[in-house]
């Protein structure tokens, strides 16, 4: 596990990022480091089969307090990180459903854990901030 997250963070050093939400797909986990320290470790939910949730390695790049999906009947999507076109790390009504796959495609969370992550990337900077996401 140390060595993951020790790889994880040494792929985005070069982009000086302070705060890395780390997302596994296999496990269905978030988990925050910051300045390389776990700070929380948390489930979610992302792509049921049909969708995808893309991997890669990102900066956000915009924030909303609260969204609502246009493409999916306006959806609310409570503390939102948009990283790559629509997807987002945001807050879900769907809380039973978290720890295995449910959305279309977005990383959905508990309300309080997206709040506290939406906070972070407020306080640290988009430009400080890496999503990486990987299977």
């Amino acid at each position: 596990m140390g060595l993951v997250i020790a790889a994880c963070f040494a792929v985005v050093s070069s982009a000086q990022a302070r705060l890395v939400a780390k997302v596994d797909l296999s496990s269905q986990t978030l988990t925050v480091i910051k300045n390389g320290k776990v700070m929380y470790r948390w489930p979610v939910s992302t792509a049921r089969r049909g969708y995808r949730t893309p991997t890669g390695s990102w900066s956000p790049k915009r924030l909303h307090r609260m969204w609502y999906s246009r493409k999916y009947d306006m959806s609310p999507m409570p503390y939102s990180v948009f990283y790559s076109g629509g997807y987002a790390i945001h807050g879900t009504g769907a809380i039973s459903r978290l720890g295995r796959p449910a959305s279309h495609g977005c990383v959905r969370l508990h309300p309080a854990n997206a709040r506290t992550f939406y906070s972070l990337v407020k306080r640290h900077g988009m430009k400080n901030t890496r999503i990486v996401v990987q299977r």
